[in-house]
């Protein structure tokens, strides 16, 4: 990872701009920066096989401390900096970082480009002992997060799976990146990808409509990428203007939505991609311009997938898993994704739900994705969840109008069999959602949130 992410910081020129928030940093400016963060760590005691946890908030700060660390030879383990003390303990525990770097003071979740940094040395902590140089965690979306490595060459060929994919980021583009950098995309579809083809990073100081807006209108943006719940808010406050320099956008980490989507090309005139991936295995099909949907389009270069009883599989050399949990979920060379899927007859991958949203109610067989839809689809409602738990229980986001739970299990009456139908549903400002910007599906979690 040394070679490879310090022959990445050597191929544009100094001038050459790479990330923009307020200010813009060209890769000479990168490039000093990093050297200047990588001596600072490597006075720590940083050095090639150190294992090193990553919780400084989004910003300029953030990236240079990544790629410093990768040039010192160390393991990146990235973790979320808006967790709880108790959320990263759990994390900490089970990654054992030797070192943790952290920003310095109180910090919200918003984009700033610049912190002052800590970095704390663990006596708890261990060397890394296999080849992974990037540690990331799942999204804890349904349990307990799986502690998951991507080694130099999985790292590698899936940035030049981004740089082969047909409507990609080029040279001289300039991306808004809204995806959360601890996950898959922006370190590797965002950060490395930029590096590795010339691409100009964007990033958005805010998450909201008008933000986003703000940013792509101010550097003219030719891409956005992120996840469904930015496009939804894009949809309902469209500005065609703002985006007038946008020739695409896609969105990963969990299924868009049809309605969602369809939404966003009424209000801009381009319709929304889709990128399909795991944490474990990065992206898998990449449809930038949303011409193949329901397709989440065909497998990416250097990448082989099966659909085997119904559930999609991934072709591994290894398994990702640098814990066991008991669970199998790597087996034979193919890793099981959880999710359930088809491919059409133009070898599109077609996804159906995960395997988890099949469960047995009275002895009959229940789409927890189909009840999902029903719900969504009442006017007032912008997003839902259902989960099993010896019941069918239902989750609904909705705003100042929001419908009652008498209201919602009247409308799910008239479209469900009985047998289909939620105990409850319970209606919330908003559903609360992963680091990764998924909507959590843990029974525990949405109690909670209640």
């Amino acid at each position: 990872m040394r070679e490879y992410v310090s022959d990445l910081l050597r191929r544009y020129g100094d001038d050459v701009p790479v990330f923009s928030h307020q200010h813009t940093v060209t890769h000479g400016r990168l490039r000093e920066a990093v050297a200047g963060e990588a001596g600072l760590l490597a006075a720590a005691g940083v050095g090639e096989g150190s294992t090193v946890a990553v919780q400084v908030p989004p910003s300029f700060t953030r990236l240079e401390v990544v790629l410093a660390l990768w040039t010192l030879g160390a393991r990146v383990i990235s973790l979320d900096p808006r967790f709880t003390p108790a959320e990263r303990a759990v994390e900490h525990a089970l990654a054992r970082p030797q070192f943790v770097v952290r920003a310095s003071g109180r910090s919200g979740g918003l984009f700033r480009e610049r912190f002052e940094l800590v970095t704390e040395r663990r006596a708890d902590g261990v060397p890394a002992l296999t080849r992974h140089r990037l540690v990331q965690f799942s999204s804890g979306s349904t349990g307990t997060p799986k502690v998951i490595g991507r080694s130099t060459e999985s790292v590698v060929r899936e940035v030049l799976r981004f740089a082969s994919a047909e409507g990609m980021a080029r040279r001289g583009e300039r991306m808004l990146l809204l995806n959360s950098m601890t996950a898959s995309f922006g370190l590797l579809g965002g950060l490395l990808h930029a590096l590795a083809e010339g691409v100009h990073l964007v990033f958005s100081a805010g998450q909201s409509a008008e933000e986003v807006q703000r940013a792509a209108a101010r550097y003219q943006v030719d891409l956005v990428t992120g996840v469904p719940v930015h496009f939804a808010r894009l949809a309902a406050a469209p500005d065609r203007a703002a985006l007038r320099t946008v020739r695409a956008a896609f969105a990963g980490a969990e299924p868009m939505p049809p309605e969602v989507a369809e939404s966003f090309a009424r209000g801009y005139g381009f319709t929304v991609g889709e990128c399909f991936g795991t944490t474990e295995t990065g992206a898998l099909t990449l449809d930038v311009a949303g011409t193949s949907r329901p397709s989440v389009g065909r497998p990416l270069s250097d990448t082989t997938l099966r659909v085997r009883d119904g559930l999609v599989e991934v072709a591994l050399d290894e398994s990702p898993y640098l814990h066991d949990d008991g669970v199998r979920r790597y087996a034979d060379g193919w890793l099981r994704t959880g999710d359930r899927g088809r491919f059409d007859a133009r070898g599109g991958l077609v996804l159906l739900g995960r395997s988890d949203s099949l469960v047995v109610v009275r002895g009959s067989n229940v789409d927890l994705t189909e009840v999902e839809a029903v719900l969504r689809s009442h006017p007032l409602v912008a997003e839902s969840i259902a989960v099993f738990d010896g019941v069918v229980e239902a989750y609904v986001s909705a705003g100042a109008d929001a419908p009652t739970e008498a209201e919602m299990i009247r409308w799910c009456t008239e479209r469900l069999a009985e047998f289909k139908l939620p105990h409850r549903v319970h209606v919330l400002p908003v559903l609360p959602r992963t680091s990764g910007g998924k909507l959590v599906r843990n029974a525990r979690v949405l109690a909670a949130a209640r």
